[in-house]
């Protein structure tokens, strides 16, 4: 590795996924501070919440600050398959435009997503060996396998001349995650041994004590609940999770039981992991048509929507309008996964409706069902002692979990920890890390097919739609500007008897109208407030009220 120059620093700048679970985008750069060369470490999404932002599926971050600068952008590296580390690739590589690595599992999943984008002739994955090494400018890459809730998951270790942090993506410690490759501990133990300058490390479960669990153990008690149930089984699980997709299907097998995949997630998981040589002993599946035929004790169903997904295969059954899976008295539902924070309610409503059909609902409450992706704090302390960072620097978590993180660094004898949110560059040199520099950051809304910056599309227009209702009126003038007959007044969304105080209002408003042409504007405020104020004396809420004017 060369000789930094005077005037070269090394930088991390999080533009998503610190102070926040998910949207991970971490850019690192090198150089002198007007010429720094970048590579970008994930590129990941939030999914949209009904409540938050109506009509949005997909949050990613705005990389103004990248995309201005991107020939100097050297490539994006991903470290595993997760939607909140690679489902922003195909909308955001068109500003940046460089070569994007991935492991072959990984690679395989974001070519869908790419050839749905209809980038398939511009951008091809770089596909990387496990334990493979990148040069890229400035920075030397070294792929180290670990264990995470998702096939090929890696820590990166980036050299520079000023010294090599370790970003460990999304990890665990699981001796035995039954798919894939263990944690690479001697790796690890090397790079402590090199003298780490930094960790810039995963803050999911920092405030959870002891370890997160391995997923033999599931497997275990899986196979054990699974012969406890006599009528047809539906089990919902992340369907990125392959070791558990393998688990189910092989208690299912053990039990005497038929496997019938429903939701796309799923298809189009398990096809990506047997065409990279993975699930080699999956049972033949059924399709749903050829499943609905079976004895309900034959029949194991492995569906999407764990989290309580409108559109997940889960929520159609509990609706009653999948086409061909029915389920009711006598029948279970095991949720082999975990609440993420924000999606109890359509979680619980989801079970509500499963339980009314006389489903029996079972979840890791009752049962010991599932374990986490993510390290706890046995596992964070172990990592410490084998990276031995100088520096430590929480990511991947609210800022509550990135602060206890960074308590729990310095309880272990690390020299800095140091707490970096999303825009604020920070440099890392060796013994000192500081933030330099806060550039423009946020967030990008998909809403529908447009990619709009927030506050600048309409999810906030649509909350208030929500919640109030909607006015329209419509008000003609004459040639001298006078009211040209009734003005149509449309309500949506707004109870019945607050129709006609509203209609009163903004006649009176009309009648006070001096007829002046050029007036507009004054006219347009008088009737939109009068009608706005009617409906708040009356109802106690303030609807979107929008007037038009007409002349005729």
């Amino acid at each position: 590795m060369a000789q930094p120059g005077r005037d070269d620093e090394l930088v991390l700048l999080p533009l998503g996924g610190a102070g926040e679970i998910g949207m991970n985008f971490n850019a690192y750069g090198y150089g002198p501070a007007d010429e720094r060369e970048w590579i970008v470490v994930d590129c990941g999404v939030l999914f949209g919440r009904e409540g938050l932002t109506p009509g949005i599926d997909l949050i990613m971050p705005d990389i103004r600050y990248l995309a201005e600068q991107r020939e100097n952008v050297r490539a994006i590296v991903l470290t595993h398959a997760h939607e909140d580390h690679i489902g922003a690739v195909a909308h955001l590589w068109p500003q940046l435009r460089c070569p994007v690595y991935a492991t072959p599992f990984t690679a395989r999943l974001l070519e869908d997503k790419i050839e749905e984008a209809g980038l398939s002739e511009k951008l091809r994955v770089k596909i990387v060996p496990l334990g493979g090494k990148l040069k890229l400018g400035p920075f030397a890459v070294e792929f180290v396998s670990i264990t995470h809730s998702i096939l090929e998951p890696n820590a990166l270790a980036i050299r520079t001349p000023l010294g090599v942090v370790v970003h460990t993506g999304d990890w665990k410690i699981d001796p035995d995650p039954l798919l894939g490759d263990v944690t690479d501990i001697s790796a690890l133990t090397k790079l402590g041994d090199e003298g780490a300058l930094a960790l810039v490390c995963d803050s999911t479960n920092a405030l959870l004590q002891g370890s997160s669990g391995s997923e033999a153990n599931v497997r275990k008690s899986l196979t054990e609940l699974i012969g406890t149930l006599k009528g047809r089984v539906a089990v919902t699980s992340f369907a990125s999770n392959v070791a558990r997709l393998d688990t189910i299907a092989r208690a299912a097998r053990e039990h005497g039981r038929e496997v019938a995949l429903v939701g796309r997630a799923m298809h189009r998981i398990t096809n990506a992991a047997r065409e990279t040589g993975y699930l080699k002993g999956f049972p033949n599946l059924l399709d749903e048509a050829e499943a609905a035929q079976l004895p309900p004790n034959r029949i194991l169903y492995l569906c999407t929507g764990s989290q309580g997904e409108t559109r997940a295969a889960l929520a159609r059954v509990a609706s009653g309008d999948h086409p061909n899976v029915k389920l009711g008295a006598g029948d279970a539902v095991i949720f082999s996964s975990r609440i993420i924070p924000g999606n109890e309610l359509s979680i619980f409503e989801l079970q509500n409706k499963l339980a009314a059909l006389g489903v029996e609902v079972l979840t890791e409450q009752d049962h010991f069902v599932h374990v986490s992706g993510h390290p706890a704090r046995d596992e964070l302390a172990q990592m410490y002692r084998w990276v031995r960072p100088q520096i430590a620097v929480p990511v991947h978590g609210e800022l509550r979990h990135m602060t206890a993180h960074a308590r729990l660094a310095l309880s272990l004898q690390v020299p800095q920890a140091v707490v970096v949110q999303n825009g604020q560059m920070l440099r890392l040199a060796p013994g000192r890390a500081e933030i330099i520099d806060e550039v423009p950051s946020g967030r990008l809304y998909m809403d529908g097919r447009v990619l709009v910056e927030e506050g600048k599309g309409h999810a906030r227009g649509r909350r208030a739609l929500a919640f109030a209702g909607m006015i329209a009126i419509t008000v003609a003038l004459d040639s001298k500007g006078r009211v040209a007959g009734e003005p149509a007044v449309l309500l949506e969304g707004i109870p019945d008897p607050i129709h006609a105080p509203v209609r009163e209002a903004v006649e009176g408003a009309l009648r006070h109208h001096r007829s002046k042409r050029g007036d507009d504007e004054v006219l347009r405020e008088a009737v939109r407030r009068a009608a706005r104020r009617a409906a708040s004396d009356a109802w106690g809420k303030k609807p979107v009220t929008r007037v038009e004017i007409m002349w005729v």
